[in-house]
Parts: C-alpha cells; sequence; structure tokens
C-alpha cells in the first residue's frame, strides 16, 4: 500500500478520495451507463498520468480513491475526467435521451480529501458505501 511512484527529480504518494455527482443529483448511474463510466474514468486518469486505486459508482455520485502525480493539480485532473466524461456520454447517448444533451452531466464541484496514512480506511469505506446507502434507504422505509 505504501508504494512511492517516481518522476524524473521527484518521488511521490499523493492520493485523494474523490466524491462527485451528477447534475441534480439524478440517479442515472445504474445498468450500461454504470458499466461503461468505469473504463472510461479509467482511460481518462491514464491520460493525466494518474491512476485510479478504488472506485465505486453509486447510484446518484461517485467515489474515488486517485493517485495524482504532483506535476497536476487535483482540480486538474477531476476537470479533466468529469469534462471529457460528459463529452463522451454526450455522443454515445446523446441521440438517445434528452438527459444526455450537451456537456453538463456533472454538477459544478466535487469533495476532495488528501488520504495519507488512512488508505485502507478510504478504500474499506469505498467498497462498503452502496451497503450502507441501502442500509440507511431501508432504516427510513421502515420509519415511514
Amino acid at each position: 500500500m505504501n508504494v512511492q511512484e517516481s518522476l524524473t527529480h521527484t518521488k511521490w504518494e499523493c492520493k485523494y478520495h474523490v466524491i462527485f455527482i451528477p447534475k441534480c443529483r439524478r440517479k442515472v448511474l445504474y445498468g450500461q451507463l454504470r458499466r461503461e463510466l468505469g473504463g472510461v474514468f479509467r482511460q481518462l486518469t491514464e491520460q493525466r498520468e494518474s491512476q485510479i486505486i478504488e472506485g465505486h459508482l453509486m447510484p446518484d455520485h461517485v467515489h474515488m480513491l486517485i493517485s495524482i502525480p504532483p506535476k497536476y493539480s487535483v482540480s486538474q485532473v477531476m476537470g479533466y475526467i468529469k469534462g471529457k466524461s460528459a463529452i463522451h456520454l454526450a455522443r454515445v447517448y446523446g441521440g438517445r435521451r434528452r438527459n444526455y444533451v450537451g456537456q453538463n452531466f456533472w454538477a459544478r464541484g466535487y469533495w476532495v480529501s488528501t488520504v495519507g496514512r488512512d488508505e485502507v480506511a478510504v478504500r474499506r469505506y469505498i467498497q462498503k458505501q452502496e451497503k450502507e446507502d441501502q442500509r440507511v434507504e431501508q432504516m427510513e422505509l421502515k420509519s415511514l
């Protein structure tokens, strides 16, 4: 887990926990779209010399544990991932559904936290997030 990457004159270990949502938190990340986005995200991060270590697409948001080299800022990489994935969705699904028109699929902004030495805890959190959301939903339904 404690693997340091290197550039020509730099050794680094920069990992971030990132969460972002579709516009209006639409629950559209299911089915074909959900399966396809994982591969799209991985290709886009590789183009910025970054790597998705752990990721999970929830019905209305995306969790990522991402390693970004220090020559790129988090905002550069996230802007690139969100922008290019929105363009991809508009091209692939734009003709079929009205919700995918334009390059405005993702809401503005994102949440980010540095991982530091808590990588194992963050990985576990991302992996168990869907089960926890389902548990909370069930509790809300029972209280009605």
